[in-house]
């Protein structure tokens, strides 16, 4: 358990604060005309995902949270849970609250492999590879001159995730997608 002071809460730590972790997302130190200096926070709460700031007085100091991190597969969701399990032991399966993926529950395929982050031993978020390649499995017809739309069409995937593409794309294409944006990256050549 590392203790830091209130100018190392920067960008990126993971801190304990009320016994709740949290990410720091944005920090600024600042000093105002003969007052002690500040550290201005925006935190993310690692389970609900509220964003608070949180202002550190020079004589704070915060607790670093302890985030462990496990390789998990990724089986299927449904009714509100998403299923994963060991990668080691295919039969310790567990399930987590689909809220945890947060709402990129359909950029991933059945077997994928991700990564948990723990906190006390329970689950908190889990984190998708960057890209991930997926079929499309309905594109609408291209129309010549059709371009109202910027050129792009609507497609769904074979998740069942829906996504703007360039017009280009069309069903059977396979395309990169990047999950922390949740938008086209590119065209995957078949092999």
């Amino acid at each position: 358990m590392a203790i830091i002071d209130y100018n190392e809460i920067k960008p990126g730590k993971c801190i304990v604060l009320k016994g709740e972790p949290y990410i720091v997302m944005s920090s600024h130190v600042a000093q105002k005309q003969k007052r002690r200096p500040t550290n201005q926070t925006k935190l993310k709460h690692l389970v609900t995902g509220r964003v608070v700031e949180e202002t550190f007085q020079q004589s704070d100091r915060a607790e670093e949270a302890d985030i462990e991190t496990k390789e998990i597969k990724y089986l299927y969701s449904g009714k509100g849970e998403s299923w994963f399990c060991s990668i080691k032991d295919p039969s310790d399966r567990f399930s987590l609250k689909t809220e945890v993926l947060d709402g990129k529950e359909g950029f991933l395929k059945p077997n994928t492999n991700v990564t948990a982050m723990l906190f006390d031993d329970n689950v908190i978020s889990v984190r998708l590879p960057i890209k991930v390649e997926l079929l499309v499995k309905e594109a609408p017809p291209a129309v010549r001159g059709n371009t109202v739309s910027g050129g792009s069409n609507n497609v769904t995937l074979e998740t069942g995730a829906t996504i703007n593409v360039p017009m280009f794309i069309h069903e059977g294409d396979l395309i990169r997608i990047n999950t922390e944006t949740g938008t086209y990256a590119e065209r995957v050549d078949k092999k």
